[in-house]
């Protein structure tokens, strides 16, 4: 419900004569600029730029030229094909949890979400040992360096996206329809057409968008796989770090940029028009008991497929970090574990301290904003909330160029050079993980009645402290959200950072891509591992302090970056 002009003046002044919130309105503002718009405005102004004046000599040579236009195609293909399908399987399982009485639901569940929890090119590299050259079923798809294996790596890799969009919507679907349809004689095929597929379709809709967002930005796979099939986000990598050709790069970037923003804000829409599955009453938690075969066979036999498929793919990773020499020698051996440690323990170091640096700075910073823009009016509200989400929309390309352009040199918002530092990465990723903390914290304030802080308001306290003694406690499940989400993207992450990172600074997916690109599969697959462990061992601790504090994590805010 809309403020009335009056309730909102009175709320600027209030805020006017509270300096802690003034200037940390002032000073976010100030972050988002630097941070976010000013990036991506350098990625704009570059591609419509030559020799310092106003062109779209770029766009020009780029859009009339095959090997610029393939890309472009290649990529749309792709998100198209890895969206249609993730999305097929992210229903069927969704389906299968939430409306069927199959056993061992959580064991699926976990194993349909753990893609989510490892680096988006850890699957590229299990496909490499499966069917690469040297690989167990070498031939068996044909050649994997293009569109088969990235469709394979990228549904494996973003299914999980698309089945915990569509788990909340069907668990929305009070079961006493289908089995008032059922009562009334409808058969089980009229009533999921007639029920389950209208009420899920925005959410249908929405999940495909999602997926095909995540294509669409994926890096860590195509450099990995794409071979001749090249893709927008690679190619923009390509003409920046092989060709030095920033102006062209950042066209590309462009071009990226301009169908995932459109899909972010589609996906968006539809995500608020889920209230068209929304009941009265209270929704009861019964499932149909009694499903045909014909319903029960083909739906378990997806779930247990994929999940054999994701097993399957996971556990090559594993055997495949302690053969002696991938495709050569099968010999057990933990030398590649000790040398992984040798070559790559500074790698580690750096990730960890990054993402502990970053961890709580994007879990308060988005919970601060998310306040903010829940609980608070004042003038440029909508413009904070749409910029700091904006990063989630923005591919990790366009991201890591905006951010050599922006940086590289002194600057009206930065009076220092950030290349080559470790600041230049905390700052991408603390702005790059912040709109999964802003979602979880609006979503729990929406929960909240305002009359309780307006009580504490009231009693004399000023914003920041009903803030920090009412507010945040309530939400700190959200908090821990946060917290979990940017610890994992600060480790997995790849398609922004590897523009950033130096010899000072470097990160241990940089690492793992590096293993991969010198064919060293086993070293690869063993630092892929305990990047892993290192995420889950970190997710674990975070959940056993949200349940000492009574509160479960919701790992389903957990969602993608490539």
């Amino acid at each position: 419900m809309h403020k009335s002009k009056k309730e909102t003046l009175s709320e600027i002044k209030r805020i006017a004569r509270e300096p802690f919130l003034l200037v940390s309105i002032i000073v976010i503002f100030y972050l988002l600029i630097a941070f976010v718009i000013f990036p991506i405005f350098q990625v704009l102004k570059t591609s419509v730029s030559v020799d310092g004046h106003l062109s779209f000599a770029n766009f020009t040579q780029v859009l009339t030229k095959s090997y610029y236009i393939r890309p472009l195609i290649n990529s749309l293909v792709l998100g198209i094909v890895t969206a249609t399908i993730g999305t097929f399987f992210g229903f069927v399982f969704a389906y299968a949890i939430t409306r069927t009485p199959m056993k061992g639901k959580r064991a699926f569940r976990l194993i349909a979400t753990f893609p989510m929890v490892s680096p988006p090119f850890v699957v590229a590299l299990a496909c490499i040992l499966l069917f690469g050259r040297a690989g167990i079923f070498s031939g068996f798809i044909g050649n994997i360096y293009g569109l088969t294996g990235l469709v394979i790596v990228e549904v494996i890799a973003y299914t999980p996206t698309a089945f915990l969009a569509l788990v909340g919507i069907l668990q929305a679907i009070d079961p006493a329809l289908e089995e008032a349809a059922s009562d009334c004689g409808a058969s089980r095929t009229k009533v999921f057409k007639t029920i389950i597929l209208p009420l899920s379709t925005p959410g249908v809709v929405s999940a495909w968008l999602l997926v095909f967002i995540q294509s669409l930005a994926d890096f860590g796979n195509p450099i990995i796989l794409s071979g001749d099939f090249s893709v927008l986000s690679v190619q923009a990598y390509l003409q920046i770090t092989g060709m030095y050709d920033i102006a062209r790069g950042s066209t590309l970037a462009i071009m990226l940029l301009v169908p995932t923003v459109l899909a972010f804000y589609i996906q968006r829409y539809l995500l608020s028009k889920k209230s068209y599955v929304t009941l009265t009453g209270k929704p009861t938690s019964a499932t149909i008991k009694n499903l045909e075969w014909y319903i029960k066979t083909p739906i378990y036999f997806f779930c247990i497929f994929f999940a054999a498929v994701v097993v399957l793919f996971y556990g090559m990773v594993v055997w495949g970090s302690f053969q002696k020499l991938w495709g050569v020698d099968s010999t057990f051996t933990l030398n590649n574990y000790i040398d992984m440690w040798a070559s790559g323990k500074d790698y580690i170091k750096d990730s960890l301290i990054v993402a502990l640096i970053v961890t709580p700075i994007t879990g308060v910073l988005s919970i601060f904003i998310a306040y903010l823009s829940a609980r608070k009016e004042f003038i440029g509200k909508n413009l904070m909330e749409i910029s700091a989400m904006l990063t989630f929309a923005v591919p990790g390309t366009v991201v890591g160029i905006g951010y050599i352009l922006a940086f590289n040199s002194k600057s009206f918002f930065m009076p220092v050079s950030l290349t080559g530092t470790a600041f230049i990465i905390i700052t991408l990723l603390i702005f790059r993980n912040l709109p999964v903390g802003i979602r979880n914290g609006i979503a729990a304030l929406n929960q909240i009645d305002p009359s309780i802080e307006e009580a504490s308001i009231d009693l004399g306290a000023s914003s920041s402290t009903t803030f920090r003694r009412v507010t945040l406690p309530m939400i700190t499940p959200a908090l821990f959200s946060s917290l979990a989400n940017s610890f994992v993207k600060s480790m997995t992450a790849i398609s922004a950072i590897i523009f950033v990172v130096s010899g000072k600074w470097n990160l241990i997916t940089v690492a793992i891509l590096g293993y991969v690109d010198n064919s060293q599969y086993a070293q690869a697959a063993a630092m892929s591992l305990l990047l892993v462990g290192i995420v889950v061992i970190a997710l674990g601790l975070i959940r056993l302090v949200t349940s000492k504090m009574g509160q479960g994590m919701n790992y389903s805010n957990l969602e993608g970056e490539n």
